[in-house]
């Protein structure tokens, strides 16, 4: 049974541990499952679900406030804890539509905003390209102004939700400065982008490349002001990144309970595996990376919530910490259950392929490690 004590840590409110039960209850119903083949069907009657139950709402905030990262990141544990499909459904509602909670215009928020929490409109998150991933600097895709239109040229890859979303957050060069600083975000209906090719991974999600052959735009399409978009997308991820931890802590939460129930089932002489004391080891090893993991997601999203400090360091090493964890805890889990932990069907094989995209997305671990060092050594010259 999953570990809920932290819960009591005082890092949270009453609501949130009210939220955390409701979450509980709603996954141990009946949620769409998905086939192989059929990740779109599934993530749309997921999302329809996740925003009749109200939890779509928590990512979008009120539209006067931004998101609570707590109540985000209990989802996010809880969900990846069950489905690592419902944890990508709810998260992409959640970052596909952040820059315009964090930014957008009253009528960008009153058209999009109250579709995404209803789970009518599904969102996407669009930076990735070919030739760029972490590095925005080198990004290539343009934004031309023409009268009162933005023309938007070139190609996105990698982009979740690809090929199902209602509408995509982009970025693209407008040439305001050099590097970064010529960076802008547009909101851009699906409508107007053309699917070039659906990505297939290793866990299953709808993931595409997309092409926008001069797609015209209503001028008012921009979020912000022009040469903001880098500030821009690098707010909404460092609102989002703590919560990518707490999906990798569900993951390892529930690798670790797989393995306490295999070890304690598995019969290795004439007692069980988890009778030996290298499997003890082993399990212990994988507890106290999940209480450190724990420890950091919510010190970080607490002070997000705060708001008193500039907590980017905090949040990286929530990040950075618990998927480098959350990779070793479940691959502990398939170590000890030998062959059934590669065979397809088995739940910590499953882990296995969910985990390893979260150490790369919303800024690979090197990134993490580059934003904590840089912040370390800011501090310590003044």
């Amino acid at each position: 049974m999953i570990d809920r004590s932290f819960l009591s840590w005082p890092f949270f409110e009453e609501r949130h541990r009210e939220l955390a039960a409701k979450l509980e209850s709603w996954c141990s119903g009946n949620y769409p499952q998905a086939s192989a083949g059929k990740e779109d069907t599934a993530c749309r009657a997921i999302v329809a679900e996740l925003g009749k139950a109200g939890f779509l709402k928590l990512c979008v905030g009120d539209g006067m406030h931004r998101p609570d990262v707590r109540s985000l990141a209990l989802c996010r544990e809880t969900f990846a804890h069950h489905d690592g499909l419902i944890d990508f459904a709810f998260a992409m509602q959640g970052l596909g539509s952040g820059a315009i909670s964090l930014f957008g215009t009253v009528e960008q928020k009153r058209e999009w905003l109250p579709r995404v929490a209803s789970g009518e409109a599904i969102a996407a998150f669009a930076m990735t390209e070919p030739e760029c991933g972490s590095d925005a600097a080198n990004m290539s895709m343009s934004a031309a102004r023409d009268g009162n239109e933005w023309v938007l040229a070139g190609e996105k890859t990698y982009i979740s939700n690809g090929g199902i979303a209602d509408f995509y957050v982009t970025f693209a060069r407008t040439g305001e400065g050099n590097g970064t600083r010529e960076l802008s975000a547009f909101i851009v209906p699906a409508g107007a982008v053309t699917i070039a090719e659906r990505i297939e991974v290793i866990a299953p999600h709808p993931l595409a490349r997309l092409r926008f052959n001069d797609v015209r735009l209503p001028a008012e399409s921009i979020i912000g002001e022009p040469g903001e978009g880098f500030r821009i997308a690098m707010k909404t991820l460092n609102l989002f990144r703590v919560t990518v931890g707490a999906a990798a802590l569900g993951f390892a939460r529930r690798a670790l309970e797989e393995a306490l129930g295999w070890a304690s089932e598995r019969r290795l002489g004439n007692g069980t595996l988890a009778d030996n004391a290298v499997t003890q080891a082993k399990l212990a090893d994988m507890a106290v990376a999940i209480d450190a993991s724990a420890l950091l997601i919510y010190r970080a999203a607490w002070q997000q919530d705060e708001g008193r400090i500039d907590n980017r360091r905090a949040a990286a090493m929530a990040k950075l910490y618990a998927t480098e964890a959350a990779q070793q805890v479940i691959d502990a889990a398939v170590q000890l259950h030998g062959g059934a932990g590669v065979t397809r069907g088995v739940k910590v094989e499953e882990l296995y392929r969910d985990i390893r995209a979260l150490r790369i997305y919303e800024g690979a671990s090197e990134v993490q490690r580059q934003i904590i060092g840089r912040d370390l050594l800011k501090e310590h010259r003044g």
